[in-house]
């Protein structure tokens, strides 16, 4: 928390150490003017009794709250000076050619700051690149055997960088390098017919090396473009290549390769992967690189002796040495490239960022810069065929000190633009005193006859001497008699362990929360361990007062919580609690159980509940009904969870408020279940069967069918009955005459006029034989 220190108070003990702390923890507010000291008896009341000089220190509103004059408060602030702010400069391409450090790329050049702890303290950087500025670039090229397909490739496009590159800028150098792989196995073949011509076949190849500078940076285009056409490839065994010792050499063997104090870009070619510290142990090379030139007749002669550079290292000499590397890689090895992202190794090919560079700075100053990136000035395509100038850009730079560095002394950052020499000087001072400080009175009266020091509002004792005003001695401190008068109700806490007993008087100790305070004669009493509401001290309704809550007005209760306001206990007929109830706290408590809500108006179990709460249940679980248009307006007074089985909706007995259960059909006429309650919270909740009960439709063909069936076997039945009434009739019948055939009594006469059938007829000549 940033505090504010109250000044010119003269009660209390506070050591210098202690005055810078309390001085750094203060916040922007106020004025920083020494004000004038104003009688001391006014302000003798300011600390409690018990509590210690420190307590002084708090926020601007917290002090005024407890009564501190804005006129006592000490309140140094922050500045800033720009001490040197020329502009950027202005020209265009085919103007009087200037030198470089005549052009101004980077506005302002010299800044002081002084600082407060915790107060950051900003200021505009604008940079600007120079139309026509010098440009010094170094193109490095891969002549592993890999290269061979895009060799012309490569030589092709170093000779059309040349050429754009001279349509930007008037003054333009370029040097040439190349690079193959360290020169021992198993990196190449040591054999001596390999180490003469590495590739196989007919081939003519040139002998393997680790770096070669072929041309050192040269405004002769015409030798670039000779030297890069005749050159070979060469050959190596492993696909890495040995392009990190290159670079490494490039960017330390300033003078070999020709760097001016200019835009340095480095155009690093390959087809392949790279090398890093710790490969160098397959070939048995341990001692990792040393970060040196090595250049003998510009060959690079260390390769065998020095293990590979790490990303790590390479970012550290390239930014040492103002160098911007570009890598043009094939498309397979562009994301192995990409360690921008990572490091701030490297610029992508088609984009270059600006970047800035805090080239001081010391850990136990503990210093915070903050730096907005943007986009640079301008950026190269793919093909080098255009670059675009954008206008200035500005950046805002805000530093933020966390503390006062141990001898007080100003200290001096820098920040520039990587791969440019221009910079900002940034001079930082520290405020670690009190204004107050300078007007302070030496042996004064007011330290008890002079054993003291009498500056910003304390005594600061002599050696020897302690107590708010060094009234005592510290051979006396400890003494018995002293400690007696430190014990409340005669017990054995001194200062009931919140606090230190100082000659015969208690000094409470300090919290690192310093709105926390102990207080009282004893230290018995605090501001911070009062009952607590909501997570907050008295409810937030009130002040710890010697850990008991002393209310805000129309609160009450031991924690504050207990609002007297019955105004949210009116219900809308101006009643409270709608006659049900009573108003406890700000909250309606209704006498019956079956009525909630926050004035006791809603009723679930009650009749009629169902049928009142039916559209909107049905619009919200459903989608349809009679609301089903206004449904998101007039329905979104109730929380709605929809429940898979009738068996998992709330039962009566299963929360602490009723539940009321609801069957109620819908517009397709099906059975909605869902029930209705109002939570202690006053929260209205539904859970709803998320499947309507709808009755099924008849199925036609099994009631044709049945009914058809049951035709048949109706009309079957009665065939049968029928042909068994018939046997039993006839069988009946047939007995009954058979029975009549019995009984009956024939007549034997003949009847007269029957006539027998039978005719007889005698033959005459019959014999009788």
């Amino acid at each position: 928390m940033i505090l504010v220190c109250f000044a010119f108070f003269k009660l209390g003990f506070l050591d210098s150490s202690t005055r810078t702390h309390l001085c750094l923890l203060a916040s922007a507010f106020g004025s920083s003017k020494t004000q004038p000291i104003p009688d001391k008896n006014s302000y003798f009341d300011f600390l409690r009794q018990g509590e210690t000089v420190s307590s002084r220190c708090d926020e601007v509103q917290g002090l005024i709250k407890r009564g501190c004059n804005m006129t006592f408060i000490e309140n140094p602030l922050g500045q800033q000076d720009i001490v040197q702010n020329k502009s950027v400069t202005n020209r265009s391409k085919g103007l009087v050619a200037l030198k470089p450090e005549e052009i101004t790329q980077v506005q302002p050049q010299k800044v002081n700051l002084t600082l407060r702890s915790g107060e950051p303290q900003s200021f505009e950087l604008k940079f600007k690149r120079a139309e026509d500025y010098p440009i010094d670039l170094y193109y490095l090229m891969d002549l592993s055997y890999s290269m061979k397909d895009d060799l012309e490739n490569v030589k092709n496009l170093g000779t059309s960088l040349m050429e754009e590159m001279q349509k930007i800028t008037s003054d333009f150098r370029i040097g040439f390098g190349s690079f193959v792989e360290k020169t021992v196995m198993p990196y190449i073949s040591t054999t001596p017919a390999k180490l003469l011509n590495p590739c196989t076949g007919d081939q003519n190849c040139t002998s393997p090396f680790s770096y070669k500078n072929v041309l050192p940076l040269t405004s002769d285009g015409n030798m670039f473009n000779n030297l890069v056409g005749v050159q070979q490839i060469s050959g190596n065994l492993d696909s890495p290549e040995g392009g990190f010792d290159a670079i490494m050499q490039v960017a330390v063997c300033g003078e070999q390769i020709g760097w001016r104090n200019v835009t340095r870009l480095l155009v690093f070619s390959t087809d392949a992967g790279f090398h890093f510290a710790g490969d160098g142990k397959l070939g048995g090379i341990v001692l990792p690189n040393d970060g040196k030139c090595h250049l003998e007749n510009n060959v690079y002669t260390m390769s065998h002796y020095y293990d590979y550079p790490s990303i790590a290292h390479l970012v550290q000499k390239l930014s040492d040495n103002n160098i911007q590397t570009i890598f043009a890689v094939t498309g397979d090895f562009q994301p192995v490239y990409q360690v921008s992202s990572h490091q701030p190794l490297s610029v992508p090919f088609e984009e270059i960022n600006l970047r800035f560079k805090l080239n001081e700075t010391t850990n136990n100053h503990k210093l915070m810069l903050y730096i907005l990136r943007r986009n640079m000035f301008s950026f190269i395509c793919t093909s080098f065929s255009t670059v675009f100038l954008q206008p200035q850009v500005h950046f805002n730079i805000s530093i933020t000190s966390k503390g006062c560095p141990n001898n007080g002394k100003p200290e001096i950052i820098k920040v520039r633009p990587l791969g440019f020499t221009e910079e900002v000087e940034i001079t930082l001072n520290f405020i670690c005193e009190c204004d107050c400080h300078h007007q302070r009175i030496e042996n004064s009266p007011d330290c008890h006859f002079g054993n003291g020091t009498y500056e910003c509002g304390a005594c600061r004792c002599k050696d020897g001497r302690v107590g708010r005003k060094c009234e005592c001695s510290s051979n006396d401190v400890a003494t018995e008699d002293m400690d007696r008068t430190c014990r409340k109700d005669n017990g054995t806490d001194i200062c009931s362990n919140n606090g230190e007993c100082v000659c015969g008087t208690c000094e409470c100790k300090t919290r690192e929360n310093p709105e926390e305070r102990y207080s009282g004669q004893f230290c018995e009493c605090d501001n911070f361990n009062c009952d607590r509401s909501g997570n907050k001290l008295c409810g937030g309704h009130g002040k710890c007062v010697c850990r008991k809550c002393v209310c805000d007005p129309m609160w009450n209760g031991t924690a504050c919580d207990c609002s007297l306001d019955q105004s949210t206990c009116l219900a809308k007929n101006k009643q409270i609690c709608n006659g049900r109830g009573r108003c406890e706290c700000g909250t309606c408590k209704c006498d019956d159980p079956k009525f909630q809500g926050s004035t006791c108006e809603m009723c679930p179990t009650c009749p009629g509940v169902c049928a009142e709460h039916k559209d909107c249940v049905e619009c919200r679980a459903f989608g349809t009904g009679e609301k089903k248009e206004t449904c998101q307006k007039e329905c979104s007074y109730f929380t709605l969870f929809k429940v898979k089985s009738r068996e998992k909706l709330p039962q009566p007995n299963d929360g602490a408020y009723p539940i009321g259960h609801c069957k109620e059909r819908d517009a397709n006429d099906c059975w909605m279940y869902y029930t209705y309650s109002v939570t202690n919270n006053t929260e209205n909740v539904v859970y709803v069967l998320e499947e309507p009960d709808c009755p099924t439709g008849p199925d036609i063909i099994p009631i044709v069918a049945g009914v058809v069936a049951g035709i048949v076997l109706i009309g079957l039945a009665l065939l049968l009955i029928w042909k068994l009434l018939m046997i039993i009739h006839d069988r009946r019948e047939f007995a009954k005459f058979e029975k009549e055939k019995m009984n009956a009594k024939w007549d034997t006469g003949e009847n007269p006029i029957y006539k027998s059938a039978v005719t007889t007829v005698v033959n005459p000549k019959y014999e009788g034989k």
